[in-house]
């Protein structure tokens, strides 16, 4: 192994490697900060996150919590399981290709919810927003659109707004159309629904605010995630996305991201 101050010149990214707490993960991560150096976060220009498409979304909330203004950009190689966020793991010319990836801009979900004490709190979900029941009773749910009550009951297991990037995750595993990230929509998807028993979600502007409103939640109490953060017992949950907050993904040329949402939707 050749000393980090040997392998990169200085038109390449200052690199800060992370990863999830797994033994792989760990240890790629000592590997790589042999060989490449580690930048203090304050000093870096790209975050490396090694793990996987659960801890890329950690690091990209922490980015945010770090410099919401200018949240660094996250280059992901995969030590984790599926991968579909991430770039495959090879150590050598990592810097190279950091600096040759392509950036994908996404767009958070902001959340805000109400809690039955009054409570409202406030998060961002990245691939998703979704209200889960909390006991055996089907949740009711009345979903509003742009202050325009669209469908004024809803009997269901719950409901979610998913991202175009976060369209293929838990989205799709409830039946969810895939969104291409160009498509300028968000994914309203039910999950388990009972009555009306036939619908099956809406495409919705990427502009709309979509609003839940918890029916008998004293009776069917409803929990509302956005990603990593749960509110309890909720009686109205407001979502939209936050266009003025950006978050950058790089990806390498070969493993082009609109590429493999797109392929996915022919995927048996």
């Amino acid at each position: 192994m050749t000393d980090a101050s040997a392998t990169l010149t200085a038109d390449q990214p200052r690199l800060a490697f992370v990863c999830a707490d797994t033994d792989e993960a760990r240890a790629a991560r000592t590997r790589l900060v042999h060989r490449y150096g580690n930048a203090p976060m304050d000093q870096a220009d790209v975050v490396v996150a090694l793990g996987g498409d659960g801890f890329l979304l950690e690091t990209l909330h922490r980015s945010i919590a770090r410099n919401r203004e200018s949240p660094l950009p996250v280059y992901g190689m995969n030590r984790g399981s599926v991968g579909f966020l991430l770039n495959v793991y090879k150590e050598s010319e990592l810097a190279e290709r950091v600096a040759r990836a392509q950036r994908v801009t996404l767009h958070p979900l902001a959340m805000r919810a109400e809690r039955v004490n009054g409570e409202v709190v406030e998060a961002l979900g990245i691939n998703e927003v979704s209200l889960l029941r909390e006991t055996r009773q089907a949740a009711k749910l009345r979903i509003t659109v742009d202050g325009v009550v669209r469908l004024p009951e809803l009997i269901c297991d719950g409901a979610l707004v998913a991202t175009p990037a976060g369209s293929t995750a838990y989205n799709l595993s409830a039946h969810g159309p895939i969104v291409p990230l160009n498509a300028g929509v968000l994914a309203l998807t039910p999950i388990s629904a009972f009555r009306p028993r036939r619908w099956r979600g809406a495409l919705l502007p990427h502009a709309a605010t979509i609003t839940f409103e918890v029916l008998e939640d004293r009776k069917r109490p409803v929990s509302a995630v956005a990603d990593f953060t749960e509110v309890r017992e909720v009686v109205r949950v407001d979502v939209r996305e936050s266009r003025e907050l950006s978050l950058t993904l790089l990806f390498d040329p070969e493993l082009n991201f609109e590429e493999r949402i797109l392929k996915e939707q022919f995927t048996p």
